[in-house]
């Protein structure tokens, strides 16, 4: 990548000094980062993984140790004291609200798998939730054999939802005899039947839960969780339906738990009270109609501050976790106690507000362009559109003060008119190929001086084609990343995650850019960023230092993005790495996982790495024979090739 010429684009870079305390309002780090992220007096990014219990890692020296260790970037971090301590406070979010309420019933988590799939993070969450009985919750027949496998605490739960086959509830009846507490819940109408004939069958009934399908209004992205479309869940004629064909088949005291769910991030708390409200009449009804029950699940939900603005948008949420746990706790006994009903156990599948802090990802940049503003040297008898375009530059060079909207307007309509010219004459044949280069050098240009005057009126006042220099001037930097593979969601939903330097926080950021992945999508970009409680286009970004590497962080990642991760262009899963804090304020690697090599993508996509060898050694044994190639370059030809197959599908320095 060759690095582009073109001068600061900030408007405000002044001589004053610039702190760390810039950096941390200026990428708003304080609202989305706390507990768990901070800037030391370096200019570092700082992790500290247990919030405020203590302890911290410099992550530019982290990254450095871990390169040290032979593993390159991109690179997952991942924090198991973050997990851990996530885990924490979600437990005494509601051991605060079960006392502060009189609630005489507990709190029974569990941790949806499709979250987060990969092995050390569930084992981490299983060892640090035990002295809860944290349980798991499968959707899949494939992560119910997970959960059978690592969930060994007899009091846990195992929340079993989605589709369901005749093995997948018999593995979950069977499951019972190991001293699991596997919870079947009814989804769909057609599973009745099967449940009631395995249990027939083998002589032994699982847990049984039911799904409704609330009424409650939902909202935002998944609000068509909830209503009568929702994909899962049993309507109210059909869970009393359920209710008779469980009794007539001798199961209806197997009938323990009523669940529902309204939407992966919840924004707003207004949503779920409404929703809290009418499972809670139903568990009641249940109750009454001679089931036994005991637990009520709440489903997922629990959302995440993206953008540190604590409203109800897509990105926030308008409650903290304690809201969350008061008005779960609040409302279910307000069901429960008029009729002098016993509370039931509350049960939660949070994932995203588990997972995701403990995830970053680290990528380095490759490179930056913008677009070629330098102003060119005079050439002998320039065109007459291009002394135009001298004349209206020329015109631009004056004092910030005398800067009206009216002649930055008008200085810009002159540049664009000139500039089509320019084009319209190339077309002609009427300039050559360097004339049209300087054209659109002194275009933009142009447009660099009129932006740098035109910030400075503030955005009530500048026109719109003014206020749209600042995208036109920005720059591509090029990240060694695949979008689609580590961040999915921004290009799929629009998900909105915590993008910055790592590193370098101490300087003031002199660029206005975006990114670009390696892919050759032109979807493959990082173009929307936190901004004070909302969304901005462009982030604040330094200019690149030749042999100086530039690290960029992209956080609260940890939730849905490396399983949905897809293999676009063949760039497959970074290497990922499981830190600990240490005594002494050191760390600890305690597992390294490498990321895909070049073989592992090519048979992920049915082609055979040593037959791929075997046909290019072929080709370059017919070339060596027809004297196109020396045995000595068909020789570095295979070794280059042996070398790929290893390596990762990165690029590397």
């Amino acid at each position: 990548m060759v690095r582009s010429t073109q001068q600061p684009v900030q408007s405000d870079v002044t001589t004053s000094a610039w702190t760390v305390a810039d950096s941390v309002r200026l990428y708003d780090l304080e609202s989305w980062g706390e507990p768990y992220f901070g800037v030391n007096a370096r200019g570092h990014v700082l992790v500290q993984p247990r919030g405020d219990r203590g302890g911290s890692i410099d992550l530019v020296e982290l990254v450095r140790g871990l390169q040290g260790r032979n593993l390159s970037l991109p690179m997952l971090i991942r924090f198991d004291d973050i997990l851990e301590d996530r885990l924490e406070r979600l437990h005494s979010a509601f051991e605060r609200a079960i006392a502060q309420y009189d609630y005489p019933g507990r709190y029974q988590g569990v941790f949806p798998v499709k979250c987060n799939q990969q092995r050390h993070l569930v084992e981490q969450l299983i060892e640090s939730g035990r002295r809860w009985h944290f349980g798991l919750e499968a959707g899949s027949k494939a992560e119910l054999l997970i959960a059978l496998s690592l969930l060994d605490d007899p009091e846990a739960l195992l929340i079993c939802n989605g589709y369901k086959d005749r093995r997948y509830v018999e593995t979950a009846i069977l499951a019972r005899q190991l001293g699991r507490q596997p919870v079947v819940v009814i989804e769909q109408a057609d599973e009745v039947e099967r449940i009631i004939e395995a249990s027939r069958d083998l002589g032994k009934a699982p847990l049984i839960g039911l799904r409704a399908k609330l009424a409650s209004r939902g909202s935002g992205r998944w609000g068509s969780s909830v209503g009568d479309r929702a994909k899962f869940g049993l309507s109210v004629p059909d869970l009393v339906r359920t209710v008779t064909c469980l009794a007539e088949a001798g199961l209806l005291d197997a009938l323990r738990l009523l669940h529902f769910h309204i939407g992966s991030q919840i924004a707003d708390i207004a949503v779920l009270k409404d929703a809290l409200q009418e499972a809670g009449q139903i568990y009641v009804e249940l109750m009454r109609l001679g089931a036994p029950m005991g637990y009520l699940d709440v489903g997922g939900g629990l959302g995440v501050d993206y953008d540190g603005s604590r409203t109800a948008t897509a990105a926030s949420t308008n409650y903290s976790l304690q809201n969350y746990a008061n008005d779960v706790v609040a409302t279910v006994r307000d069901c429960c106690t008029p009729h002098g009903l016993p509370v039931p156990t509350l049960v939660s599948e949070s994932g995203r507000a588990i997972a995701s802090h403990c995830s970053l990802l680290v990528f380095d940049v490759l490179g930056c362009t913008s677009v070629p503003a330098a102003v060119p040297e005079v050439a002998p008898q320039e065109a007459v559109i291009l002394r135009n375009l001298r004349e209206t530059l020329a015109g631009l060079e004056l004092d910030p003060a005398e800067a009206s909207p009216a002649h930055l307007q008008e200085a810009w309509n002159d540049a664009i008119k000139f500039r089509d010219d320019a084009l319209s004459a190339f077309r002609l044949g009427y300039l050559s190929l360097t004339e049209r280069a300087c054209a659109e050098q002194l275009t933009w240009a142009c447009a660099q001086r009129i932006r740098e005057h035109s910030a400075s009126l503030g955005d009530e006042s500048r026109p719109e084609e003014l206020r749209q220099l600042d995208q036109v001037l920005a720059s591509t930097y090029y990240g060694n990343l695949s979008i689609f593979r580590s961040a999915p969601d921004t290009w799929a939903i629009d998900q909105l995650f915590p993008v910055m330097p790592i590193h370098r926080l101490d300087e003031r950021p002199t660029r206005l850019g975006q990114f670009a992945d390696l892919t050759c999508d032109s979807d493959g970009k990082l173009a929307r960023f936190v901004n004070k409680g909302g969304a901005k286009d462009l982030l604040e970004l330094h200019d690149m230092r030749p042999g100086e590497p530039y690290w960029i962080g992209l956080f609260l990642g940890g939730a849905y993005q490396e399983v949905m991760g897809n293999l676009h262009n063949l760039f497959g899963c970074t290497n990922s790495v499981h830190i600990r804090l240490a005594t002494g304020g050191a760390y600890q690697v305690d597992h390294v996982v490498k990321g895909d090599s070049t073989s592992d993508v090519l048979e992920a996509v049915e082609h055979d790495p040593e037959a791929l060898l075997e046909r290019l050694r072929l080709a370059g044994e017919t070339a060596i024979a027809s004297g196109q190639l020396q045995i000595s370059e068909a020789r570095r030809l295979i070794d280059h090739v042996e070398s790929s197959l290893r390596q990762t599908t990165y690029l590397q320095s």
